[in-house]
């Protein structure tokens, strides 16, 4: 994972600046992510970064291994009265490495995906790096919906990147930019017109 952690704590950096002028009313923003407004989004953050392998699995256990209410616990331990502490939790985690026993790849998708989950609704604009968002909607493409991946969102159509070197799949042709592409792919709302071509009805439909 030596390749992936320098991504996810440039990341995490930026997300603390993008955030450190936030309005007290803009934390209550609903997010890209189902039911969780801004602050629920860092919060989970804080949470994964915090993650162990050994913690995670006992959490997930805990939890009757089901993956949402073991989020779920994760938002509520790590969100705090006040946002900003929360903010400062995670300007405090940026920096680790630690993580639940899954795919490093998995570590640049909730950078990019959680990322756009919180900029996107506040208008905030951040430039990704194009490689690293490559390798995230690879994993993704090939991960099943169970364990939080697209592959069948993304199943018989052909998806091309138009900024970046990427096309995957067999069937009718989804274009677009990559991160677009990850979004979607990830089961987040995009834009009309992020997408073109016969299959993009079908992808973000």
């Amino acid at each position: 994972m030596t390749g992936v952690w320098p991504v996810v704590h440039a990341e995490r950096q930026a997300l603390v600046r993008d955030l450190e002028d936030l309005a007290a009313r803009q934390w209550a923003t609903p997010s890209l992510c189902p039911g969780w407004d801004v602050h629920d989004v860092l919060a989970h953050l804080v949470d994964d970064a915090r993650t162990t392998r050994l913690g995670f699995l006992r959490r997930l256990a805990a939890a009757g291994f089901d993956f949402d209410r073991c989020n779920a616990r994760g938002v509520a331990r790590e969100r705090r009265a006040d946002p900003r502490d929360t903010l400062a939790a995670f300007r405090a985690v940026s920096g680790r490495t630690t993580s639940a026993p899954a795919p490093p790849a998995t570590r640049l998708v909730e950078a990019f995906v959680h990322g756009e989950d919180i900029r996107r609704p506040l208008s905030l604009i951040r430039a990704y790096p194009t490689g690293p968002v490559v390798e995230a909607l690879r994993h993704q493409l090939k991960t099943s919906g169970k364990l939080g991946g697209g592959r069948e969102r993304a199943a018989a159509l052909r998806l091309v990147a138009t900024d970046a070197e990427l096309e995957a799949g067999t069937g009718p042709e989804v274009r677009g930019g990559v991160l677009a592409l990850l979004l979607a792919v990830s089961g987040r709302p995009i834009g009309p017109e992020e997408l073109t071509g016969p299959g993009a009805a079908a992808l973000v439909g």
